[in-house]
């Protein structure tokens, strides 16, 4: 009988994980939102968002989990936004430190501005979990568009953002 559980259990994590590594998210189609959320860490995150809003598909911009350190001078310089659209159109976060955070932060943000609708826009591999994790954290009249950055992934990057992935959604079920 263990065996048989403990088997099942381990088809259930295998299958779970080629399912999300053969099956990241991809771009979203061309929709307009309220906003645009970029949560740091990953490669073309901002590069996207700042996309989105040249595109006219979204008018404001918050940038969550900026490093203190940065100032909004060396931001602007370093993507290429000019001061005025810096300071009409893009926030930088500087409270969230993760995932769960970057949430947090863009719930409040979100709450702050009467954003109805937004494109999160984040890495593939890291989609899943921000997604969820701000599902948990917005209103439920919030749409949310998921705009993946597609990248290439190391296995230990998926192997590892897949386990976050499934600590969240059980933190989610335990109500943490």
């Amino acid at each position: 009988m263990f065996r048989r559980i403990a088997s099942s259990l381990i088809l259930i994590w295998v299958l779970g994980f080629l399912w999300f590594v053969v099956a990241l998210p991809d771009r979203a189609e061309e929709i307009a939102t309220d906003a645009v959320v970029v949560p740091t860490g990953g490669e073309g995150r901002i590069a996207q968002g700042l996309s989105v809003l040249d595109r006219g598909l979204a008018k404001r911009m918050l940038v969550s989990g900026v490093d203190r350190e940065v100032k909004p001078g060396e931001f602007a310089a370093q993507f290429g936004v000019d001061q005025e659209r810096l300071e009409c159109c893009i926030t930088l976060g500087f409270a969230a430190v993760d995932t769960r955070s970057n949430a947090s932060e863009i719930a409040e943000w979100v709450e702050d501005n009467g954003v109805n609708s937004l494109r999160l826009v984040t890495t593939d591999w890291h989609m899943r979990r921000a997604a969820s994790e701000l599902s948990r954290a917005l209103p439920s009249r919030v749409d949310v568009v998921k705009d993946a950055v597609p990248s290439d992934p190391s296995f230990s990057s998926l192997f590892l953002e897949y386990h976050k992935l499934l600590a969240s959604w059980a933190a989610g079920l335990i109500g943490f």
